[in-house]
């Protein structure tokens, strides 16, 4: 479970005050893939990184049970100087897995052939997000969080990538940021609606993603 307490963030950009949640309050339940709807600049992939614990709130608290994962697809803590198969065994060690176990699963996972042992560094941004999605889903998490990665790869490696990510929901939760609807009912059975700085909880998916079209609709009319 992830609990949301009066959570506020709010940033300057551009010479502006922009707003990302706006004492939200909100419970995110276990075993349930919550699909985080928004327009593009709402703030989806901040909230992530709050939950997470790599960005701080401006004020509120997120409270939570079990293990997050780092938002999946996300590279930025990787050293840059190693190479992929030893940034997988660090961060193995570090969660205290297998480290074999989880090299073996990775290179296997995210199709990198020789370029698992070559400098991150050297890496593509669709190799870097694949190396993350392959690391992230071999260590167990209760939660996990989800940033667009289903778009990365060819189309067998999404279809590869959703249907582990499926298998994984049977015992563990997701809040899961995707512009795909197809994908998002595929995983999601529930979601959450992120507009101007107040975020809604939906038990429906369809109900969430209809809200989200309407928003999206009326700032089409307005831009």
């Amino acid at each position: 479970m992830i609990q949301l307490e009066n959570l506020t963030k709010v940033y300057w950009a551009r010479g502006g005050r922009k707003v990302i949640a706006d004492n939200v309050n909100v419970t995110f339940p276990d075993r349930t893939a919550v699909a985080l709807l928004g327009r593009n600049g709402a703030g989806k992939s901040t909230l992530l990184e709050m939950i997470a614990g790599s960005r701080e709130p401006t004020s509120g608290r997120i409270l939570s049970t079990g293990e997050i994962s780092w938002p999946v697809g996300f590279s930025g803590s990787f050293h840059p100087e190693l190479t992929g198969a030893q940034n997988v065994r660090f961060v193995a060690r570090i969660y205290g897995a297998d480290a074999d176990a989880t090299m073996r699963f990775v290179a296997d996972f995210a199709e990198l052939g020789g370029q698992f042992h070559m400098p991150f560094r050297s890496y593509s941004s669709g190799m870097r997000s694949r190396l993350a999605f392959g690391l992230s889903m071999s260590i167990d998490f209760d939660t996990y969080l989800i940033d667009e990665v289903t778009s990365v790869g060819d189309q067998s490696f999404r279809d590869k990538s959703v249907e582990f990510l499926q298998d994984r929901m049977r015992t563990s939760a997701a809040i899961m940021v995707s512009h795909n609807p197809s994908q998002i009912r595929r995983i999601c059975n529930a979601g959450a609606v992120l507009e101007e700085g107040t975020l809604t909880y939906y038990e429906d998916l369809e109900e969430a993603l209809d809200q989200h079209e309407r928003n999206m609709a009326r700032h089409r009319r307005t831009a």
